[in-house]
């Protein structure tokens, strides 16, 4: 059914401009399309589609809401967003930690959030 289609992650929103600089100068995603009604951005991310939109019931989620898997590419991701003033999450007793990577045995994994608290999880899976 569902098994041999595409999904794509659906974060919301409190502020449209400020979640477009984050997204945007960031992350560094590209604005695809705007969405057929105001309030929608949406961001191509690899063969995948990321969209964000303005809700009243923003940052409410307390899990991820977006995963990506990097590969080796982890640490110069990481890089790239700590020069841009990213700020990472760290949860004890996920692996150790590695100034702002956990490892745990092979996996390097990041967490971060956007401005409105929604959980971005990066990792070299």
């Amino acid at each position: 059914m569902l098994k041999d289609h595409d999904s794509s992650a659906i974060i919301a929103v409190s502020d449209l401009a400020r979640a477009r600089a984050f997204y945007g100068e960031v992350l560094g995603l590209e604005l695809d399309e705007q969405g057929a009604e105001e309030g929608v951005l949406v961001y191509r991310t690899g063969a995948t589609r990321l969209v964000v939109y303005h809700s009243e019931y923003f940052g409410t989620n307390r899990a991820n809401a977006v995963v990506w898997g990097v590969g080796e590419d982890l640490d110069a991701i990481v890089a790239a967003l700590e020069a841009k003033g990213a700020t990472f999450e760290h949860y004890p007793g996920i692996g150790r930690l590695e100034g702002n990577v956990h490892v745990a045995g092979d996996a390097k994994l990041v967490w971060l959030k956007d401005p409105d608290g929604n959980i971005l999880h990066i990792n070299s899976m």
